[in-house]
């Protein structure tokens, strides 16, 4: 009986003695591995200190110095020659078709529009089942037009046929979990991209719906993206609400390059025509670009007197030109190398919401929140 007491008593004090050891091993492990996490990021701080100052030692010599030698830009002499009016809501966003004569834009009003650039005339309209369609974009055989918005959904019509009703061959693509921002054909009418307030960018495909693709790494809203001119096109940059650009390889869903600059949301990117630089347009009111080779930010484009966003931006064919609408109700054209600001085209009397050159970089269309389309050239 006594062994039997002795035992029965014995186990809980052992079990006790065990699990008070292991809390004290759990603590010290845990404590242990908050401070190797602390000094592994004293290194990382440590380490990119160095990177930045090994950087600014190369950076001897600003974008604008280099290009001192080169002749300046002659004043542009670019006027609107269109105004295309259609309904009474704030126009979001606009594109070319790859005919270079037609112009798809959307609207607070949920309305799809198809305009004769040439006419002004409009050709096609679609009801949308939301208001707020954010983006639209023109395929490249230019049979078809994507766009989205509140509705969260990436929705595709066949425009190929004037005669018939495109809401009769719309097809829902692909659904975020946040609004559609921003969509674009990367090389063929076969595949979707776009961006979300989900913080996260994804690729379809457009006959069967099916993600192929999805992107994830930024923090906030993704605002913009944009392809790479390259004709693999195996890249795209996209640009968020938490002041980063990220450059993504779409075959594995990695980003695999950032940049940072911006002290407000980033509105807008796009690669400049070389496909070696890209730039952003943000709400702290400047345009900025970055040297993908040198991995860095080689030029800033602002004044004192601009005190308002960039809500779009867009290049001249050849790169020299950077255009960027903004809040004020403006287009301000900069020359890009020189940093200098070359023209400023008035006309618009509200924000200026997307910029897009045509394909054969003669006229640049601009949709602003006063309900209007302009075509400048």
């Amino acid at each position: 009986m006594k062994d039997c007491k002795s035992y029965s008593v014995a186990p809980p004090l052992a079990d006790i003695a065990l699990r008070n050891f292991w809390n004290l091993d759990m603590a010290l492990d845990v404590n242990t591995r908050i401070e190797t996490i602390e000094l592994l990021s004293r290194e990382a701080d440590c380490l990119k200190h160095k990177l930045e100052e090994e950087r600014k030692k190369l950076n001897d010599v600003t974008l604008a110095n280099v290009a001192e030698r080169l002749e300046e830009v002659t004043f542009l002499n670019i006027k609107p020659r269109r105004l295309l009016k259609g309904n009474q809501a704030k126009m979001l966003c606009c594109d070319w078709s790859p005919d270079k004569r037609h112009i798809v834009s959307s609207s607070q009003d949920g309305k799809l529009l198809i305009w004769d650039a040439f006419t002004s005339a409009k050709e096609q309209t679609v009801t949308m089942p939301t208001t707020w369609v954010m983006a639209c974009a023109y395929s490249p055989s230019g049979n078809l037009v994507a766009c989205g918005g509140l509705d969260n959904k990436v929705t595709v019509f066949n425009i190929s046929n004037p005669e018939e009703d495109p809401s009769a061959k719309k097809k829902t693509v692909g659904t975020h979990t946040n609004f559609m921002s921003c969509c674009l054909f990367p090389n063929s009418d076969q595949q979707i991209l776009t961006g979300s307030g989900d913080a996260s960018a994804a690729l379809w495909d457009v006959e069967t719906g099916q993600m192929l693709q999805s992107f994830h790494g930024h923090t906030g809203d993704i605002m913009s993206i944009d392809l790479s001119p390259s004709e693999i096109g195996n890249t795209f940059i996209s640009g968020s609400c938490d002041k980063m650009l990220l450059l993504w390889d779409m075959r594995t869903g990695q980003s695999v390059q950032s940049f940072e600059g911006h002290r407000s949301d980033i509105n807008s990117v796009k690669y400049h025509p070389s496909g070696d630089a890209v730039a952003s347009g943000s709400d702290d009111s400047t345009c900025r670009m970055y040297d993908l080779r040198a991995d860095k930010e080689v030029a800033v484009y602002s004044k004192e007197s601009i005190l308002f966003g960039v809500n779009s931006i867009d290049f001249s064919v050849s790169g020299r030109i950077l255009f960027g609408g903004y809040t004020d109700y403006t287009i301000n054209a900069w020359d890009s190398l020189k940093c200098e600001r070359v023209s400023l085209l008035y006309g618009h009397e509200n924000r200026v919401t997307s910029i897009k050159l045509s394909p054969d970089g003669t006229a640049l269309a601009s949709a602003s929140w006063d309900a209007s389309l302009r075509v400048w050239a």
